[in-house]
């Protein structure tokens, strides 16, 4: 059996950076680090209901968060800031209730990034979005290469699992098109896992993008 690894971890250090930045004591890590994932899941439920096209697409590309004694700062790295309603409000927003100090400052910035179609979290909604509306997986997933092309990847590869077009047996199906050197350290590859509910069941998304090479 081969053994997988997750893309990211894999190569945390040399092409990847952390999306947190931030110290804390060994008792209080497990405490920090579920606070981040609350302060994202936050900040997605509050994009998805104030979007001013009523879309499957959040344009989150990822969130970055780095923490000090007296400041957390959260940058949010959008595609399509523009369909965002009210942006200054995410302030306002529960975020500052997930947070277990109150005395720390909090401040949001919203970052706009070229090629929104070239991040995986992008193209995976885009993906989810077309098989809820039951467009065939096929047709959905050259779109979605179309789509990078455009935007200037060197290459994808998309796996999708699950009761793909509503079939009593689950199956897995995938397309790669240019290079995906998953081997290769210091390629720089962008990778995600995205779940998506249909009237079937759930299907499981997994994109991987060859950006460049270092």
């Amino acid at each position: 059996m081969g053994q997988k690894i997750n893309p990211l971890g894999f190569r945390l250090g040399t092409t990847q950076g952390h999306l947190s930045l931030w110290f804390a004591q060994p008792k209080n890590y497990s405490e920090d680090l579920q606070e981040d994932t609350k302060i994202r899941n936050c900040i997605k439920n509050y994009v998805q209901k104030n979007m001013k096209i009523s879309s499957s697409i959040d344009g989150i590309a990822w969130i970055e968060i780095q923490k000090r004694i007296d400041l957390i700062q959260i940058i949010i790295y959008m595609g399509f800031p523009k369909l965002l309603i009210e942006p200054r409000k995410i302030e306002e927003l529960h975020v500052k209730k997930e947070l277990n100090s109150i005395n720390r400052k909090l401040t949001i910035v919203i970052t706009r990034i070229t090629n929104p179609y070239g991040h995986p979290n992008i193209l995976a909604e885009f993906i989810a979005g077309q098989l809820k509306n039951r467009v065939s997986f096929r047709k959905a997933m050259k779109k979605a290469i179309e789509l990078t092309e455009q935007a200037g990847t060197k290459g994808i590869q998309i796996k999708i699992a699950g009761r793909i077009d509503g079939k009593e047996i689950a199956r897995v199906e995938w397309i790669r098109e240019g290079r995906v050197p998953l081997q290769t350290i210091r390629a720089k590859i962008d990778y995600c896992s995205y779940t998506v509910g249909t009237i079937y069941g759930v299907l499981g998304i997994k994109i991987w993008i060859f950006v460049d090479e270092d």
